[in-house]
């Protein structure tokens, strides 16, 4: 596919590169000539440029190599060859829109664009032009530039583009997914996240309600890091005024060692920072705001009206003392202007979405930030509700202990698996290993499969269920998957270098339907990174699991002997194909910190 993936590092180092080899030509002309008063002086300086270019050239290097690895994100590639052809047909228009997506039905093509609806509302408005959406299609699908992932295109209905890719370049992204790895797509320069969850309260047990914030932070982190950002995570404990320092800290480490307890079992990996660690920034924090006019005395407070909130932000109370609302902003400055974060992602529930949204405007306002430049979100999220649809608590009322629900699962999960007999089939090792998988990872998918921005109901029941969009059933169609070419005697060695020889054929409709299904996972996590909404990769996983389940029973990977069971014939191209399905799948679990078994 004739596409631009080269990032913006790229081209930093090119430019560089270009400047350093002409200063080096110069430096060594200068030396030639003899007038050099101080040819030490000259030396090093040469010395420190051939390290410098030595150093961005590898740099480039390793960038293009990375590139090169890459998968694919075909809708990106699409939007690129469309949005080119419309400039191209509609060159006056400015921002024309620009719709690509998968197509719903495999009559309406692999991907649809939708566009031409949209130009003949902008023509009709800014120009007077009454054009049907139809001809503006055929408009644009004259100027499409040449590339190597459509096959064809139809203009359908009143305007749609309906898009066939075609099957050697699907094939051909298969195979290099195959032979080098999920790889994320390319993203340019690498820029740093700031990820604030879980806050826990010190001489406080974590209970339920930290469930969401810890399980929905650890799996954004995880996300950014795939996709090669500069992850740091940190959980801000919440600290009560104490006097006695000696019986406070001892407190303090008490409940460190319970909180990692929590975090070994759900495998969370944050940095711990209490509040008393920007205690000393507060004190210019807010003489900040009061050299620039923004506090108020208020019966003796300091508060600091944020234009668009009505309830302002106290940022020292009338006994000198600090508040909620000095740390948080004491943590967004450091974050921004210590930690030099380009992504600042707190994971809160929504009840504090007035709160946040007051304290980052007070940033913006300050100039800590400008938010054309620097990302800073509140990724909220509902409320955990028990089976009668009410705040989840204990039968006598009491807030659910989180460690106690974790060791609820664990029986739950061992529970099932003796009902399905896995304990005869299963060693020791194998049966302990399920269990933790099951019952951590179905309180994790639980969570993550709903859309964070509701309130979920949580049940162990409908977790554990092994069918539906549950990591149960989930987990099981991987073992099942991996199973596949073990059964048939094949291992990874034999995997990889069919996967460096074989063609993979895509003639049936449902190893047609599969490969491409496969191929959305790139798109699938952008869209994430864009909108921070897990759930998608969850409905995703699931629809590649029912897909797969499609293809395998619709297309024989391996052809046995009726009589003897003898194996006859493998259909190598099939295994790899539900080698590329589990592939996608584990780093689908990785990211949502569910850890898979070989056998279940």
């Amino acid at each position: 596919c004739s596409i631009s993936v080269t990032s913006c590092l790229s081209c930093t180092c090119e430019n560089e590169i270009k400047l350093l080899t002409a200063e080096i030509e110069r430096l060594k002309n200068f030396g030639c000539l003899g007038v050099s008063p101080s040819l030490e002086g000259l030396r090093d300086e040469n010395a420190k440029l051939k390290y410098r270019l030595n150093f961005l050239q590898k740099s480039l290097q390793e960038e293009r190599s990375k590139t090169a690895k890459s998968m694919i994100n075909i809708n990106s590639c699409l939007q690129e060859i469309f949005g080119a052809a419309i400039q191209a047909a509609y060159p006056d228009l400015e921002n024309p829109p620009l719709v690509v997506t998968p197509s719903q039905q495999p009559k309406f093509g692999d991907y649809q664009c939708n566009s031409a609806m949209g130009i003949t509302q902008i023509l009709l408005k800014t120009k007077e032009q009454k054009v049907s959406p139809r001809e503006i299609a055929e408009k644009i699908s004259k100027n499409i530039p040449a590339n190597e992932c459509i096959e064809k295109i139809e203009i359908a209905g009143p305007g749609f583009i309906n898009i066939h890719l075609r099957k050697d370049f699907v094939s051909k992204q298969l195979s290099s997914l195959l032979m080098n790895g999920v790889q994320p797509p390319a993203v340019g320069k690498r820029k740093k996240v700031v990820v604030d969850f879980s806050s826990p309260n010190i001489a406080k047990e974590m209970h339920v309600g930290h469930l969401r914030s810890t399980i929905i932070g650890e799996s954004m982190c995880r996300l950014f890091e795939f996709a090669g950002y500069d992850v740091l995570s940190f959980g801000v404990t919440k600290e009560l005024n104490h006097y006695f320092i000696k019986a406070w800290e001892l407190i303090c480490d008490v409940s460190r060692k319970e909180f990692q307890k929590i975090y070994n079992c759900l495998d969370i990996t944050l940095i711990e920072r209490g509040e008393s660690f920007y205690h000393e920034m507060m004190k210019d924090i807010v003489k900040e705001f009061e050299d620039k006019g923004f506090v108020q005395v208020d019966d003796g407070r300091k508060i600091v009206f944020v234009p668009g909130f009505p309830v302002p932000l106290t940022i020292m109370k009338s006994d000198g003392g600090y508040t909620y609302d000095t740390s948080d902003l004491a943590a967004l400055k450091h974050r921004l202007c210590e930690e030099k974060a380009d992504i600042l992602i707190y994971v809160v529930d929504s009840g504090q979405s007035v709160h946040l949204q007051t304290v980052f405007a007070a940033g913006q306002m300050i100039g800590w930030y400008d938010p054309k430049v620097t990302r800073v979100a509140h990724a909220a999220f509902g409320v955990v509700l028990g089976e009668d649809k009410k705040k989840f608590k204990t039968r006598s009322g009491d807030t659910v202990r989180l460690i106690d629900l974790l060791e609820e699962g664990l029986k739950r999960a061992m529970d099932k698996l003796r009902d399905k007999e896995r304990d005869k089939v299963l060693t020791a090792e194998e049966l302990k290993a399920a269990q933790t998988s099951v019952a951590f990872g179905c309180i994790k998918y639980a969570d993550l499969s709903h859309n964070r921005l509701n309130d979920y109901v949580f049940s162990f029941d409908k977790m554990l269920d092994d069918r539906g969009n549950t990591a149960a059933y989930l987990l099981y169609a991987f073992t099942r998957i991996r199973a596949i070419a073990r059964l048939a005697n094949i291992d990874e060695q034999m995997l990889r270098k069919a996967a460096r020889e074989e063609v993979l054929i895509l003639d049936h409709e449902k190893e047609w339907k599969l490969g491409k299904c496969i191929l959305r996972f790139p798109e699938i996590l952008q869209k994430i990174l864009d909108d921070l909404l897990l759930h998608t990769l969850c409905d995703y996983l699931y629809e590649l699991a029912t897909t797969f389940t499609e293809f395998y029973d619709n297309c024989y990977c391996v052809e046995k002997d009726r009589q003897s069971g003898q194996i006859v014939k493998v259909n190598m191209w099939r295994l790899l194909l539900c080698e590329a399905t589990a592939t996608v799948m584990a780093k689908g679990f990785d990211i949502l910190g569910i850890k898979p078994v070989q056998r279940m």
